[in-house]
């Protein structure tokens, strides 16, 4: 069984017309989603062993603030260049060349390829994974290369809008 988690980077800003695009800086909402979320999305399973993130600097700022709100769990991250992609086909093909020994992965990124992974992969069609949603896909393989259209089982999507519906 191979899982995988999905994060999508908090909301960013658009403040500064000047910085590149994976330059930008999470925004105050995306901030505060950051520590909304990070106990639900801990509570779904996600123990943030093996995270992976991507370069972009509003992804970091998301790990990192989902890290300053589970101090308890001392999460480490590695930075990725293949995740600052907006392509689920270059999702795919990064999870394909993992080593098998990883049986649960989490991934800081971007969308629209992390909605379209989840669409391609899993059993459930999600319109837009929002900015800091969370996705859990369950794959019933024994190696990464084996993913396949349709094959995962998606148990979690949460959002922070949905946690806020819910108080």
């Amino acid at each position: 069984m191979k899982t995988v988690h999905l994060i999508r980077h908090a909301k960013s800003s658009w403040n500064n017309a000047n910085l590149a695009d994976v330059d930008r800086t999470l925004n105050h909402r995306g901030q505060q989603d950051c520590k909304t979320m990070a106990q639900p999305i801990f509570e779904a399973g996600c123990k943030f062993e093996s995270v992976y993130c991507s370069i972009a600097e509003r992804a970091q700022m998301t790990i990192q603030g989902m890290s300053e709100s589970l101090t308890q769990q001392n999460i480490e991250w590695i930075l990725e260049e293949a995740l600052y992609t907006f392509d689920d086909r270059d999702l795919l093909d990064w999870f394909s060349n993992l080593p098998d020994t990883l049986n649960d992965v989490t991934i800081v990124g971007h969308n629209p390829a992390i909605t379209e992974f989840t669409n391609r992969l899993s059993n459930r069609q999600i319109a837009n994974v929002p900015t800091c949603g969370y996705v859990c896909i369950q794959f019933p393989i024994s190696t990464w290369i084996d993913l396949s259209k349709g094959s995962g089982d998606c148990i979690h999507f949460l959002t922070p809008k949905n946690l806020q519906d819910t108080d």
